[in-house]
């Protein structure tokens, strides 16, 4: 099992940034990747980005492409999403995510961050 612990987020105004940040503890080794879901009130959640550990792949959402970049430091493991841009309609609570290639299957979710972009 994976322990994640997701810090950063918070409230900016639409057009500004931040970073988030997720570390991994424990049995990092079992999966083979780390992301972020996000979810908005009323809405399901969904997928922002994920990377290998290996960083060799990056997906993304295409409602973030462009504006998101995903990042990793194996030697922390340690991933973080850096966030620039930001629209009214990127506020939500930030999950991050650790499991299978792509995050098709999710083992570990790491506790939600608050991100609110006022207009």
């Amino acid at each position: 099992q994976v322990q994640l612990v997701g810090s950063g987020g918070g409230l900016v105004q639409a057009g500004g940034s931040l970073r988030l940040s997720c570390a991994a503890s424990g049995r990092t080794f079992s999966s083979t990747a780390m992301g972020w879901f996000r979810q908005a009130p009323g809405k399901e959640r969904e997928f922002v980005a994920c990377i290998t550990w290996s960083g060799g792949n990056r997906n993304y959402a295409d409602s973030v492409k462009g504006r998101f970049t995903i990042s990793r430091d194996s030697t922390k493991n340690t991933g973080y999403l850096q966030m620039n841009s930001l629209k009214p309609e990127d506020t939500a609570v930030y999950y991050c995510a650790a499991g299978s290639f792509r995050l098709r299957t999710v083992d570990s979710w790491g506790q939600g961050t608050q991100v609110t972009v006022s207009s």
